[in-house]
């Protein structure tokens, strides 16, 4: 029954990604119509902007951030421990945390050249940047900090997309010396921010699987199972609908 709820409000969100980017179409010629004015148009226009990335919202902070895993007895064949578990701990846990603090300095650097025209924020150096990576990574082990920062990420998703939206709708341009142009080499600033945060939601699910539990405490971790996958699979096509949102859109 869950899982048949759960596919059910799937196919709904899916379904409303797909029309949505044509009626924002319709309202932004009624919009186009009474540039000049206040009408109602505008408003739902404006507004319009801010569905996508809620939706997004609820459903990671739902679906994509308490993972659960099946704990079955651990044979010696299916288990990864010693120094290949530390490898991925590493090698995840500074990949997520790099990732979030890079995220948050976009937010910034956004908002200071946006608000604030000619204050740029500085970029961190190697010192700070180890500070923060090693501050974010020790959240990330306890549970209720890590989701503290997952609701951290998707505000600052919402936050970047409203930038993003305000600049589109008012023809504003913004150059490479925004921090977000270094990413994938892209000009749609929409789909660099998705990129972004789903580049975070599949480190967060392979450290949401490794820590799961007594995982690190018993220092073994079992290999996943299909039935494991499975939310990541309804993350992969729920995140190729949004991408297939912004293209329409664009």
């Amino acid at each position: 029954m869950i899982i048949r709820n759960n596919t059910t409000k799937l196919l709904f969100t899916l379904s409303l990604l797909l029309i949505l980017p044509f009626v924002q179409k319709q309202w932004f010629n009624l919009y186009s119509l009474y540039i000049n004015e206040f009408s109602i148009y505008s408003i739902l226009y404006y507004l319009s902007g801010t569905i996508c990335p809620s939706l997004v919202y609820l459903n990671s902070l739902k679906s994509y951030t308490n993972y659960n895993f099946i704990k079955k007895k651990i044979h010696s064949k299916n288990i990864i421990k010693g120094k290949r578990l530390l490898f991925l701990v590493v090698i995840n846990l500074i990949f997520l945390s790099y990732f979030i603090v890079d995220y948050i300095y976009i937010n910034f650097d956004l908002i200071f050249n946006l608000v604030l025209e000619g204050i740029n924020v500085p970029t961190p150096d190697i010192i700070q940047l180890s500070f923060f990576i090693i501050l974010i990574s020790i959240l990330l082990i306890f549970k209720k900090s890590r989701f503290l920062l997952k609701k951290l990420i998707l505000v600052n998703f919402i936050l970047i997309s409203l930038y993003i939206w305000h600049l589109q709708i008012n023809n504003i341009s913004i150059d490479d010396q925004f921090h977000i142009y270094r990413y994938f080499g892209l000009n749609d600033l929409n789909l660099i921010n998705l990129f972004i945060l789903v580049a975070i939601e599949i480190s967060f699910f392979t450290w949401s699987l490794i820590s799961y539990k007594t995982n690190l405490s018993d220092w073994i971790v079992p290999k996943p199972q299909r039935v494991d996958l499975i939310p990541f699979m309804n993350m992969f096509i729920f995140y190729f609908f949004i991408i297939i949102y912004y293209s329409i859109l664009t």
